[in-house]
């Protein structure tokens, strides 16, 4: 048998020995969905996860659905999700994420975590996968303004992270810092708030399975718009209280003062947990305009108290939730 030679002296395959790209990229999607199933290696699924964020927005990661997290209402469309947003650093109408926020580079990425804890640390976007499994739960999220949305997200309980930095008997709240670059950033050369974004959470609070720290959203790798790579999602507070882009988390013996907090004392308080009874000084919070759902002067979703998340109202016992809004 005669064995093809290239000029250098290297053997080549014959073309039928080639595997066919569409061959090779169909076993890619097998291996993909194996590494979903319950078979699959931690290894295995902590691999894929580095290799779709080294693809970046857009990649699909493997991560199964929690159906204990998971609410039952219709989801939002993905591109409603990804085209009707509010991160100021990026502009103000609801469409200037989506436009504006190619400029931002989301690797090479580390957060911090710091302050009352007995093992700070810090991460890159490959520490932060090693953590735990990625899973998928449907949340609905509520915005301050009156609109609300039902999302796929995909992450961990924030808790995985408490529990690795060991916080002190001093801890009692958790502050998110966002990236403030204004080269990549074009929202943050303006006055709309006093940069960099902060917002923050009780340990309890952040301690809850519910509060989760995001990677994804409809099974891929964050859009950059809705605070890539990395993000808090905290479904029993409106969306403001959801910090994006983190680069910074530290644990404090005091409340922080966050941005909103700060802008405007008397309409955006420390808690801001979704209270159809507590109006905002603007407007009434007792209705909600699904996005998708309903034309925009037609509020027809009664909004829910804690945003239907009533397992989280232990954390409040015995607060006067109109005093500590």
């Amino acid at each position: 048998m005669l064995i093809k030679r290239s000029p250098n002296g290297i053997d080549l395959p014959f073309p039928s020995e080639i595997t066919p790209r569409h061959v090779f990229e169909s076993r890619r999607d097998f291996i993909r969905q194996m590494a979903v199933g319950s078979i699959a290696s931690g290894a295995l699924l902590e691999m894929l996860s580095r290799e779709a964020f080294a693809q970046g927005a857009g990649a699909k990661l493997p991560a199964k659905l929690n159906p204990a997290y998971s609410a039952l209402d219709k989801q939002t469309s993905q591109k409603d999700a990804t085209h009707y947003n509010n991160f100021y650093e990026f502009g103000t109408d609801k469409s200037d994420p989506a436009e504006n926020a190619h400029t931002l580079r989301t690797r090479p990425w580390t957060v911090a975590i710091e302050g009352e804890v007995k093992k700070p640390m810090t991460l890159d976007i490959d520490s932060l996968l090693k953590l735990a499994p990625l899973e998928e739960r449907v949340y609905r999220l509520r915005c301050v303004e009156g609109w609300s949305m039902v999302i796929p997200w995909v992450g961990y309980s924030f808790a995985e992270i408490i529990k690795r930095v060991e916080p002190t008997g001093n801890a009692k709240y958790v502050e998110f810092t966002t990236l403030a670059d204004r080269k990549q950033m074009p929202g943050v050369g303006t006055r709309v708030l006093d940069w960099p974004y902060v917002e923050g959470l009780r340990i309890d609070e952040a301690n809850h399975p519910l509060a989760l720290l995001t990677l994804g959203m409809y099974g891929d790798v964050l859009p950059n718009q809705n605070g890539a790579p990395v993000r808090i999602v905290v479904p029993w507070k409106y969306g403001f209280k959801s910090a994006k882009s983190i680069v910074k988390i530290r644990f404090t013996r005091d409340m922080p003062r966050t941005a909103w907090n700060r802008a405007a004392p008397s309409e955006y308080g420390f808690y801001s947990n979704v209270n159809p009874e507590v109006d905002h000084p603007r407007w009434s919070q007792a209705s909600e305009r699904r996005i998708g759902e309903d034309s925009f002067l037609s509020r027809k979703r009664k909004t829910l108290m804690f945003n239907g998340y009533n397992d989280v109202a232990s954390l409040y016992a015995g607060m006067d939730l109109k005093k500590w809004f």
